[in-house]
């Protein structure tokens, strides 16, 4: 009888370090994490009318009704960018970190069928939410450049600052903070169900206090006592850089570089160990 141990090119167990991000097996999967990127952007508006002008519909309505209700309406100020350029440039950035959130908040739930079935890093399904969202995000963004040029070209006062060869660094923090906040509620969900009808309306409220529909110096002039419920939100620090480097209007400060990105890093470190941890027994709440 043999009693040495069989060197094993792979090892599934249940047992698993606290922090569990093998990269090296998630690169062995490559081919599964883009068959699930390809599956996101093609089954989302396969049944539709329209199709991927989704993309573009809803970024420009709702840059346009903020326009009106904001600007128009309440007459906040943008300085000497256009109000629906200004909106735009917010709500394209917006839509990124929801679409992001929202998708992988509901991962445990929606992908229990697979999960119990096959092996696969689960990890792999949140990851593919984030890159196949980034092809919603070029679209947006290819849409948020035809109307720069155009204000451009009528003369308005707009201009990219030099920050902007870090703006896919950026969009990379969003999508982590996306990814870190909304492996947390779907661990969450799969015991405390209730916090499944609370998503939406959080995210909701999330942008109200995320500076997409206003600069972040309004509210610091108008609101001093509670501009800390804005100034302590990582996204509004995302949203007032991206406007920066899109259209050179708002302010960059070091604290908040430093507080945007320990934030980010914190929740993305803290999801990854709570998804770990839940992906173990969920098959037996869900």
């Amino acid at each position: 009888m043999n009693n040495s141990e069989d060197n094993w090119l792979y090892t599934i167990s249940s047992k698993k370090k606290l922090i569990d991000f093998n990269f090296k097996e998630i690169w062995r999967y490559r081919d599964l994490l883009i068959l699930f990127v390809k599956r996101d952007i093609v089954t989302l508006y396969k049944q539709t009318i329209l199709g991927p002008l989704w993309y573009l519909i809803q970024p420009l309505f709702t840059a346009l009704t903020f326009t009106i209700i904001f600007n128009k309406v309440a007459n906040i100020e943008t300085g000497e960018i256009p109000p629906f350029l200004f909106n735009l440039a917010g709500v394209s950035i917006w839509n990124y970190f929801n679409s992001c959130l929202t998708a992988t908040s509901d991962t445990f739930k929606s992908n229990a069928a697979i999960f119990g079935k096959v092996y696969f890093p689960r990890i792999i399904v949140p990851l593919s939410i984030i890159i196949s969202n980034l092809v919603k995000f070029g679209i947006q963004i290819i849409i948020f450049i035809v109307f720069y040029v155009i204000y451009y070209l009528q003369g308005a006062d707009v201009h990219l600052d030099l920050s902007i060869v870090l703006f896919p660094i950026l969009i990379l923090l969003m999508g982590l903070f996306g990814l870190g906040l909304g492996m947390i509620i779907s661990s969450l969900v799969t015991k405390y169900r209730d916090l499944k009808f609370l998503v939406s309306f959080g995210v909701q409220l999330l942008m109200y206090l995320s500076a997409v529909m206003y600069p972040l110096a309004l509210v610091r002039e108008k609101m001093p006592k509670m501009a800390w419920l804005v100034e302590y939100n990582p996204l509004a620090y995302i949203v007032e850089t991206a406007r920066f480097m899109l259209l050179g209007q708002g302010t960059i400060t070091v604290f908040g570089i430093i507080y945007t990105i320990s934030i980010i890093f914190m929740t993305l470190f803290f999801g990854i160990i709570i998804f770990n941890r839940t992906e173990k027994t969920f098959i037996d709440t869900v």
